[in-house]
């Protein structure tokens, strides 16, 4: 599999590093920049393929950017039941596994937290537990 080349603007230099440091361990092109001015000459280089974007880059217009980044065609909302899943893990991961902290967390009964890990098939952690058999 071939590298990917990112252009990478954040306004927190360590955040930065740790991604860029994480970006290029797996094998990727990393140009890294600090504001826009550095971002618009970045980008008149050709073959970039993904952007990530520090949201609290001073100056950022988050209207403009999510309506110059919205598809042409509309994409379908994913089901609740999936966002609670994928909410309930990222809010496990977060806590470490404690569903005492979880609960409290997401606002919801220890006793409703436990049922909807298992009808997720949640872990502790977050990770969806394997299936016998497979």
């Amino acid at each position: 599999m071939s590298a990917s080349h990112f252009l990478l603007m954040d306004d927190d230099p360590k955040r930065a590093q740790r991604v860029t440091g994480v970006l290029r361990e797996t094998g990727q092109q990393v140009v890294q920049v600090s504001d826009g001015r550095e971002a618009v000459r970045a980008l008149e280089v050709p073959g970039l393929e993904v952007l990530i974007l520090g949201l609290g880059v001073p100056g950022l217009d988050l209207g403009a950017l999510r309506k110059a980044m919205a598809p042409g065609d509309p994409v379908p909302p994913e089901s609740l039941e999936d966002a609670e899943r994928r909410h309930i893990a990222r809010a496990l991961e977060y806590t470490g596994g404690n569903k005492r902290r979880t609960a409290q967390l997401l606002g919801i009964a220890r006793s409703t937290l436990l049922a909807k890990v298992r009808k997720y098939g949640l872990g502790g952690d977050g990770r969806a537990r394997g299936r016998r058999g497979t």
